[in-house]
């Protein structure tokens, strides 16, 4: 028997919708597990350990946005992905602040179902995993045994997506990467539209957290990509 490739909350309160994306999940082996309220997915992670959460942002008893920053906060290694009908930068740039992905309504259900697919690639660590050395550059260590972060030895609260953009960067060292490449290589994006500013937004929380530890370590080359100073 092949062995699901992860366990998806789905949270929506719209019962079409929520069965559209059940039927599909399972297909493509997905365990599924469906809430249609605030309460009831909170319910739901008390008894059960589910590797990625879909949350609608609006729900009938309350935010999704809500939602995502609890379970963020009692499940640290649950990857969440927003579903909602606001595409404004605000929006987007609300939910990606502790979230790691978003898909916009109306979906495309392949659509979803590849997004699920790269966010538990990402984010879903193995079981048993070999000790290895830390990555390091400059005042950054990242210990990809406990995928933990540290700058000038002090702890640096990354989310699953932040740690693997910030991975990519220290793995390539000084070199200046392209954001078709992290869109590949960190989202596992073939195809994204150009005016897409999921790179840029991720880039600046990046930004936000280790600039409060020590002088700027990301630098962007404008027209080109990103890379390490």
């Amino acid at each position: 028997m092949t062995t699901a490739p992860g366990t998806v909350l789905v949270v929506e309160d719209e019962e079409s919708i929520a069965d559209v994306l059940a039927i599909a999940l399972r297909y493509h082996r997905f365990e599924v597990m469906i809430a249609g309220t605030v309460r009831e997915a909170l319910a739901l992670t008390e008894r059960t350990r589910p590797d990625v959460a879909l949350l609608d942002v609006m729900l009938p008893d309350g935010d999704g946005r809500a939602l995502g920053r609890r379970l963020r906060a009692e499940r640290p290694d649950m990857a969440l992905v927003f579903l909602t009908a606001r595409d404004s930068p605000g929006d987007i740039v609300g939910a990606l602040g502790f979230g790691d992905d978003y898909i916009t309504k109306p979906f495309n259900i392949d659509e979803v179902i590849a997004r699920v697919t790269a966010v538990l690639r990402r984010t879903r660590h193995a079981d048993v995993l070999p000790q290895r050395p830390p990555l390091t550059y400059g005042d950054l260590e990242l210990d990809e045994t406990t995928y933990s972060v540290h700058r000038a030895g002090r702890s640096v609260e990354l989310t699953p997506t932040e740690y693997a953009l910030l991975r990519f960067l220290v793995r390539n060292g000084g070199r200046i990467v392209s954001k078709e490449q992290l869109l590949r290589h960190v989202w596992q994006y073939e195809h994204t539209p150009p005016e897409s500013t999921i790179v840029e937004t991720y880039i600046s929380y990046l930004r936000r957290k280790l600039d409060a530890l020590g002088p700027p370590v990301i630098t962007t080359r404008r027209g080109v990509g990103y890379g390490l100073a």
